[in-house]
């Protein structure tokens, strides 16, 4: 089987040659160097690119200035200005003022008249079209709580769901209204297997009270546009999921990762496939800096029997937690990674 018959297959669950074995990008090696050649024709890795983002338009207005190494952004508004303030050190950068606070600065944002974003698939179908068959590029996207869960920071987020939980219910539906229209679009752009990101601002920072009105309901919708198209989900959640799996299977998800065990998140492989059943793809479950890039070989290939073990050989790939930060060693492990693989077979 090439890669991408065999993530395929294992999306739906079918028998596969091997359990995938599934990089997520390239980590920190250079995208047409030697060692990331190798690791693509060696593994089954998930690629991305972007298509853009729905959730502001073309109509918002903004101003951008630096002053030493902070960028503010003014957002113009007809009903007043919101201001955006960014950090920069010599390692990252991090917003430290956000342009939404309160309730109130919602009306504001959706004052802007909204003309609609283009998708644009440049990016996407050419990462395809040159990866072929060795891997599965998949178009990286917000879910709608994503819209709010950017734009607050994650003291006031959580805030505004405990004091205005209709407000955060209006702005996620408008969100999801924009994102379905751009999702539909993209599809017909030939932009067919997509990564959600966004359901871990509900699952970690809210709580499960959050979960039918913020991902449950907004999420299913986006599934079905692209699922109506013949289209893949990947769905992207962080952080501790086994209370969370029940809702998730009822969704119409192909892949689901990270899902970290202990001590970084709280998955156990036998008991998330006894919960999700035949219906969703697992994918993970072994960090990508502190196993992958960390241990040595033989400590890897120990782990690697030991998730296949548990997790089986249906429906799930074996890979690290999505940082997209590993390097040299974590390439060389995930090819090592293969031939366990192959020795359980499918």
């Amino acid at each position: 089987m090439t890669s991408r018959e065999r993530l395929l297959a294992a999306a739906r669950l079918e028998r596969v040659d091997r359990v995938p074995v599934s990089p997520f990008g390239l980590g920190h090696l250079s995208p047409r160097g030697a060692l990331a050649e190798e690791l693509i024709r060696e593994t089954d890795p998930f690629l991305t690119a972007g298509i853009g983002s729905p959730f502001f338009g073309r109509a918002l207005k903004t101003e951008t200035f630096s002053e030493g190494d902070r960028t503010t952004t003014i957002f113009h508004t007809p009903k007043g200005d919101l201001r955006q303030v960014r950090q920069r050190t010599e390692i990252t950068s991090a917003t430290i003022e956000f342009p939404l606070r309160t309730a109130d600065d919602i009306e504001k944002l959706l004052s802007v008249p909204y003309v609609p974003a283009e998708p644009d698939p440049t990016g996407f179908l050419e990462w395809k079209q040159r990866i072929g068959e060795e891997a599965l590029v998949l178009a990286g996207i917000g879910t709608a709580v994503c819209f709010p869960a950017n734009l607050f920071s994650p003291e006031d987020f959580c805030l505004l769901w405990a004091d205005a939980p209709d407000a955060m219910q209006d702005l996620v539906r408008v969100a999801a209204d924009r994102l379905n229209a751009f999702i539909d679009k993209a599809c017909t752009l030939g932009v067919t297997e997509f990564r959600l990101v966004g359901g871990e601002y509900v699952t970690t920072q809210l709580g499960p009270a959050a979960v039918p009105s913020l991902l449950s309901e907004p999420d299913a919708e986006v599934m079905s546009i692209i699922h109506r198209h013949g289209g893949i989900v990947y769905y992207h959640n962080h952080g501790p999921m086994m209370r969370y799996l029940p809702a998730l299977a009822a969704l119409d998800i192909d892949f689901l990762d990270p899902l970290e065990g202990p001590p970084y998140a709280d998955t156990d492989l036998r008991e998330a496939r006894r919960i999700l059943g035949d219906r969703i793809c697992m994918v993970g479950n072994l960090d990508d800096m502190e196993v992958i890039e960390s241990c040595s070989e033989s400590e890897i290939r120990r782990l690697g029997a030991e998730r296949l073990e548990a997790a089986g050989t249906r429906g799930f790939c074996l890979g690290g937690t999505a940082s997209g930060t590993y390097g040299e060693r974590a390439a060389r492990n995930f090819m090592a990674l293969v031939e366990v693989a192959e020795e359980f077979g499918g």
